[in-house]
């Protein structure tokens, strides 16, 4: 059988060219081993009423914002994969947590990717040389589990799963079949001897964590790491978690000595707002359960090309297709004859459609070059009428805005009343928010 290393689809035979992924030149031939199965006698039933449940037991990290994404703390004899672009800073805030850990717990820290020097270097920038942390650079499985069952320690962490080798295995480290291997033996001991292992993983060039999909599906929790490599802003969210909720997000700032925790994510954010500035609008979002306060900046700026630019970094540029060719059809305008750039501040990534509303209004305000007063925001979905659809979580949006000094809220017509120092402006449809702004 033959199996693609991208995404895992099988084959009869070799092809050049991965149908499903779209991945040139990786089938790798994969031997089939047969399994002994249990007799009935040996297996054991129990009804569900006579199973008594008790509580998780987790163990705080020390480092809150990890916490909070994975539900609490970890769990004995869990596994949890850390996954994210090169350099986003996984190794980082793994050795981190490793440090606050290894105070009331044993840690093993396994590298197959580092030496131990450089591990030694990356602790001195981070400051936890004084934390006593087991360091082992190796890459043989059986080595890896050997050391594990001698040491018995309370975490484990490997750095990567795909640097990961077992000598009686098929194929070559990070392949489909390989990576399955080795993190199917490390489950086994991790659930035996009731210690939490860490994996880091590596992504495809599509974004996708690397090797099978299978990978995910054998650990419990699956977290991802992203962020904009040109700024210091990163975030930490679950794609899966058996313990806990999928809804939180981890916030962080990488400088030069390692990841610390942003308490106030909102005044990180727009901290750098120029006051009376055009093209500009603050947002109130939602990461997880907590609310965000975002900058959403544009610049209109009349075409040299036959065909006019739409540029959006931090928001899907589809979406911001769909919102220009409602301003062009609802309000009458001609957006034909201008190239369109649109940036959310700071290297954050937004995938809700609430800032639909101010981006609009941002690329009102550079066009027809008038500033949107500083202590409104607003926050809406659009649609293909022109209507300002409601969002979730309105209340927590505009009590985040009222925290944050601002005094007037554009929302949704359909939004409570909120008693409370703000002004909250309902509008039905994009023209009316025109209106209130003065654009």
């Amino acid at each position: 059988m033959y199996k693609c290393r991208e995404c895992g689809y099988t084959s009869l035979r070799w092809l050049g060219k991965c149908p499903k992924c779209g991945s040139w030149d990786s089938f790798e031939e994969e031997k089939e081993r047969g399994r002994k199965t249990k007799k009935s006698k040996d297996i054991k039933l129990q009804y569900l009423s006579e199973i008594s449940a008790r509580d998780t037991e987790r163990v705080s990290t020390g480092v809150s914002e990890f916490d909070r994404v994975v539900g609490g703390g970890v769990v004995a004899g869990s596994l949890i994969l850390v996954s994210g672009e090169p350099g986003i800073g996984k190794s980082t805030l793994l050795l981190t947590i490793s440090g606050m850990l290894s105070r009331v717990k044993k840690v093993l820290y396994i590298s197959g990717e580092e030496s131990v020097s450089q591990i030694r270097l990356r602790a001195e920038r981070i400051g936890v040389l004084e934390d006593k942390i087991l360091i082992l650079s190796e890459t043989d499985i059986f080595a890896i589990l050997s050391c594990i069952q001698d040491e018995k320690p309370d975490i484990v962490i490997i750095d990567s799963v795909q640097a990961v080798n077992s000598p009686d295995g098929d194929g070559i480290p990070g392949s489909v079949s390989l990576v399955r291997e080795v993190t199917s033996k490390i489950t086994e001991v991790a659930k035996r001897l009731d210690i939490t292992v860490f994996l880091v993983g590596h992504i495809t060039k599509s974004g996708n964590i690397a090797g099978p999909k299978t990978l995910e599906h054998m650990v419990d929790t699956v977290l991802f790491m992203e962020g904009d490599r040109t700024h210091s802003f990163r975030l930490l969210r679950s794609k899966k978690n058996r313990f806990g909720s999928t809804n939180e997000v981890g916030i962080f700032d990488m400088d030069e000595k390692g990841l610390k925790e942003v308490k106030n994510p909102s005044e990180y954010l727009i901290s750098g707002k120029q006051e009376n500035s055009t093209g500009s609008i603050v947002i109130p979002t939602m990461e997880g359960t907590r609310t965000i306060m975002i900058e959403a900046q544009a610049l209109v700026i009349p075409t040299r090309f036959s065909y006019p630019q739409r540029v959006a970094q931090g928001f899907s540029e589809r979406r911001l297709d769909l919102l220009v060719a409602v301003i062009q059809k609802r309000l009458n305008m001609d957006m034909s004859g201008y190239d369109i750039f649109c940036n959310i501040a700071g290297g954050m990534s937004v995938l809700e459609p609430s800032i639909d509303l101010g981006v609009i209004l941002s690329i009102l305000s550079s066009l027809l070059d008038k500033p949107i007063p500083d202590d409104l925001c607003a926050v809406g979905e659009v649609g293909l009428s022109g209507e300002v659809r409601g969002v979730p979580y309105i209340s927590s949006r505009i009590q985040e805005a009222r925290r944050m000094g601002f005094k007037q809220v554009l929302t949704p017509d359909d939004a409570l009343d909120q008693d409370i120092d703000i002004k909250v402006l309902k509008v039905r449809n994009i023209s009316q928010a025109k209106d209130i702004c003065r654009l």
